[in-house]
């Protein structure tokens, strides 16, 4: 599976969106952190949410003594957000620059 369709299927969860969101508010939180963030969840269904969050490579642990920390990567959503909306964002200002031109060189 390539890294793109990892990270799409991970952010088509609604519960692994929200403990990323939680990770945004304050990173570096434990296992048993994030679960009371999910109470409807096992343990269980937590780490396994975010095995795919990690497989994904949204979510990085550290070890810090017998904790495992979990923490909040934002490049692979910054990558893709850059490869498809960047081109369209592009598309759009030249389009948006060439009317301006039209426009103020018929004043």
């Amino acid at each position: 599976m390539q890294d793109d369709d990892r990270v799409f299927k991970a952010l088509a969860d609604p519960t692994r969106r929200l403990l990323l969101d939680r990770l945004f508010e304050r990173d570096g939180q434990t296992l048993t952190e994030l679960e009371a963030q999910v109470p409807e969840l096992t343990r269980f269904g937590v780490m396994r949410h975010l095995a795919v969050l990690e497989e994904a490579g949204l979510v990085v642990t550290r070890r810090q003594g017998r904790y495992k920390l979990h923490f909040l990567n934002p490049v692979p959503v910054a990558m893709i957000a850059e490869r498809w909306l960047g081109k369209y964002r592009e598309r759009h200002a030249a389009g948006l620059l060439e009317l301006k031109d039209h426009l103020e060189g018929s004043t």
